[in-house]
């Protein structure tokens, strides 16, 4: 099984730069163009027009993928594939539809889907996909670092589910605002939980995260700066809750927070900005996201980009090793 995950890695890596270029030039001469908000870093001005929806580069070749892994799969063993990869496949198709919509509004009109329509689609996806994790699998708890499963109740983790799935679906939205940035954070975070969901018992779950680590090394190639394109929401919405949707299903959603700080780092970095302004008058960082705040202290833009993900990748290397010490 290692093996199959090691050759799908490698072939998403492949396929993804063989289709790179192409699909850039693509996204030019549809002129699918980054509309860069005004009221951001001015630095940032010089970015706009830049082709975005890069996402679906993405995830065409991780679906691509895993249908070719299925086809060639035997009888026998269909069953466990798609129970496995069903739920986070969906969550990545689902979910990238919606940001290709809003992609699309967002280079015609400027200004992108309203946030609470965009909510309810996300919602509705969450639900599924929580609902199908606990009835397939019969989850009822969560395991907790260290110590070992916490019962909670099947509702409670449906709750818990979507919440989750929601909130980094849209946190890796936020941290998706410099070159690199979001799609190496993205690499950590999910080669720590294909070490889990190997250790888990989830098989198929590491061979779709496989195929999403090689899609998106190859997305890295071509967004580290200066950007050739960016995933654009297509990308940053669908594969925050696929990220979500894994780590519930490996049963380690507890360490999915620590696994993708840098997402809660950025999320928390919003809610606190918006919050002292409306509570005190006053902003506790220049700009949020938090990224936005070290640029405009004076650190560029790779120099940002490559320091949080130094952290993204502790945090993950981290994460592992507290869950394969954890009893299950």
């Amino acid at each position: 099984m290692a093996i199959l995950a090691l050759g799908v890695l490698v072939s998403a890596f492949a396929l993804g730069l063989i289709l790179g270029s192409p699909f850039i030039k693509l996204l030019r001469h549809l002129r699918i163009g980054k509309q860069i908000r005004r009221e951001g870093p001015q630095s940032h001005l010089a970015k706009e027009g830049t082709p975005t929806m890069g996402g679906a580069l993405v995830i065409g070749v991780v679906t691509s993928l895993a249908l070719g892994v299925l086809a060639l799969l035997p009888e026998s063993e269909r069953g466990d594939y798609v129970a496995q990869t069903v739920a986070p496949l969906g969550a990545l198709i689902a979910v990238g539809v919606l940001g290709a919509v809003d992609d699309y509004v967002n280079v015609v009109t400027g200004t992108g889907i309203r946030g609470r329509h965009k909510l309810l689609w996300q919602l509705l996806v969450a639900g599924i996909g929580a609902i199908y994790i606990q009835r397939h699998f019969g989850v009822t708890g969560i395991y907790v670092p260290l110590v070992g499963e916490w019962e909670i109740g099947a509702v409670a983790f449906v709750a818990v589910a979507i919440f989750v799935i929601v909130g980094f679906s849209n946190g890796v939205n936020l941290t998706d605002g410099l070159d690199g940035l979001a799609g190496g954070t993205l690499v950590f975070a999910f080669l720590s939980f294909a070490f889990i969901a190997a250790a888990r018992g989830f098989p198929w779950l590491v061979v779709l995260c496989a195929a999403l680590i090689g899609a998106l090394l190859a997305f890295l190639w071509f967004n580290v700066h200066p950007a050739e394109f960016f995933m654009g929401d297509t990308g940053a919405l669908a594969f925050g809750a696929t990220l979500a949707v894994v780590a519930l299903t490996t049963g380690f959603v507890a360490l999915l927070p620590l696994a993708g700080i840098i997402f809660v780092a950025e999320t928390g970095s919003v809610i606190l900005q918006v919050g002292s302004f409306k509570l005190r008058g006053k902003r506790i960082f220049r700009m949020s996201p938090l990224h936005n705040h070290f640029e405009l202290i004076g650190w560029p833009e790779v120099k940002v980009t490559i320091r949080f993900w130094l952290i993204g990748a502790l945090a993950g290397i981290t994460a592992a090793i507290l869950a394969f010490a954890t009893p299950v």
